[in-house]
């Protein structure tokens, strides 16, 4: 079929006074300098300009306004934290596009513990909903280092992933139901707490991970998980990528379902974090190349995950695997350790330039990836530092290249395209992925044809078309 976009139009006078009277004036923002929080994200890879920002209050007030932008083909760009890292919710820099903030949807409608789920809206930020779930005794798990500012909404249109999906999922594993608004207004009411639902094509999964081009969440109802009794945190230092892997098959083998973390750190990632973020230390005097950090849960014994920990540290000495290792004491040390993983995308700021790539790999190809990586860019940009870091239990590698140490940082970034098509290629021959947990967005929107093939390039644009199809949602995204 036709993948060419349909054609949109300015908002007129008329029209933008209609929107604001659904929110009142007080969150139709048009004033630049007011609207300057929803245009840019935190890195300003990404600046856009917007006609009017509008912040609804309510499910009936989002319905109100996409069924009024698309009557007129107006662009609408749903956002929430704005904490996306591939220009998704960044509008175009022609003005012409709206802003649809969704922060004032912030309620937890409810918590469920008879049927371990919640109900939340998407303004909801992620540890808001973690904070609920906690405070009725149970664990919402997906965790992210943007929880404090993140919002439900975000985490769902990109289908966000984070530590623990090694042992709960992705976002789309951990969502029951939905509440979206269709880009003509309807709501779908698909509020449920059911675990089996076999009833045809399952709206839910195609809404997540859309990134608001296909319907915009309002609402949802996540899956809820016993908190553990106890939670084991360990540290430890390896000698190579190889060793990594070793230590990740003993955990896996004497850990099995036990294993809910399991994160790496090359000595880079790692010295910028303990160089640039405050209170972070490593618990080793002297540097190795690869860090992990791993959590180990249980929920019967007290006391079993830490001996679990302690078994599978010895073993690994025992087998040569680890070269030093380390066991949390406390929470505030467990925290601590966490922070060595957690500050490794902020720290990389402080060094210059930072090209990055979310990817995943095979879990058996990352010590074969990183390295002919490594050789790849250094052959494109000499003396560029990569910094390698990620959840190494999913394949997820954050391969973040650092600009070469007095290189001026404009001439450095403009070298983004060439080196990461070249990664992506190199990810390609892997049969890997170029967005294992951040999407699409701008950023790779272009790429993502050379890595689907024709079929799922014409199905994508078919599914596009039967829901949006005067494609007001966030044009330019995705597709």
């Amino acid at each position: 079929m036709s993948e060419r976009a349909p054609i949109l139009q300015p908002p007129t006078p008329e029209l933008l006074q209609q929107l604001a009277d659904i929110v009142g004036p007080a969150h139709a923002l048009t004033d630049p300098d007011t609207q300057q929080p929803y245009l840019r994200e935190w890195r300003d890879r990404y600046v856009g300009r917007a006609a009017m920002v509008l912040r609804p209050g309510t499910t009936e007030e989002v319905s109100r306004i996409l069924a009024l932008a698309d009557a007129a083909r107006v662009g609408i760009v749903p956002q929430t934290g704005n904490t996306g890292l591939v220009g998704g919710q960044i509008p175009s820099t022609d003005g012409r596009q709206i802003v649809l903030n969704l922060c004032r949807l912030d309620r937890v409608r409810s918590v469920d513990v008879a049927t371990s789920s919640m109900t939340v809206e998407a303004g909801v930020t992620l540890a808001a909903a973690r904070d609920a779930a906690e405070a009725a005794g149970r664990l919402f798990p997906l965790s992210l280092p943007s929880e404090g500012t993140c919002c439900i909404g975000g985490n769902l249109a990109t289908n966000a992933g984070g530590v623990g999906v090694l042992a709960y999922g992705s976002a789309r594993q951990l969502t029951l139901g939905l509440e979206a608004v269709l880009a003509d207004g309807r709501v779908w009411h698909g509020l449920k707490s059911l675990r089996k639902d076999n009833t045809g094509y399952d709206l839910r999964d195609l809404l997540i991970g859309s990134e608001g081009t296909l319907g915009v969440i309002t609402a949802a109802t996540l899956k809820l998980v016993p908190r553990p009794r106890e939670i084991a945190t360990g540290f430890a230092a390896l000698p190579s990528l190889e060793a990594v892997q070793a230590l990740f098959d003993l955990v896996t083998t004497m850990a099995g379902p036990a294993l809910t973390a399991f994160e790496f750190l090359s000595q880079r990632a790692l010295g910028f974090v303990t160089a640039h973020v405050v209170n972070a230390r490593a618990p080793f005097a002297a540097e190795h190349p690869w860090s992990v950090l791993f959590d180990i849960s249980a929920h019967t014994t007290e006391g079993r995950a830490r001996e679990l920990m302690e078994n599978i540290l010895s073993a690994a000495t025992e087998k040569g695997i680890i070269a030093d290792a380390a066991i949390a004491q406390s929470v505030s040390q467990a925290e601590n350790l966490w922070r060595l993983r957690e500050g490794a995308s902020e720290a990389q700021r402080f060094e210059g330039g930072s090209i990055k790539h979310d990817i995943a790999v095979p879990v058996g190809a990352i010590a074969a990836f990183i390295p002919r990586a490594d050789a790849l860019v250094e052959s494109l940009c000499p003396g560029a530092r990569p910094v390698a870091f990620g959840h190494f239990g999913d394949g997820n590698v954050h391969y973040n290249v650092s600009q070469p140490v007095g290189m001026e940082r404009d001439r450095f970034l403009g070298q983004w395209e060439t080196i990461s098509a070249r990664v992506h290629d190199l990810v390609a021959e892997f049969d890997g992925s170029i967005s294992a947990e951040h999407g699409i967005g701008q950023m790779k929107r272009d790429g993502l044809r050379d890595v689907k093939g024709a079929v799922e390039i014409d199905l994508m644009h078919r599914i596009k078309a039967a829901l949006d199809p005067n494609g007001i949602l966030n044009p330019g995204k995705l597709l």
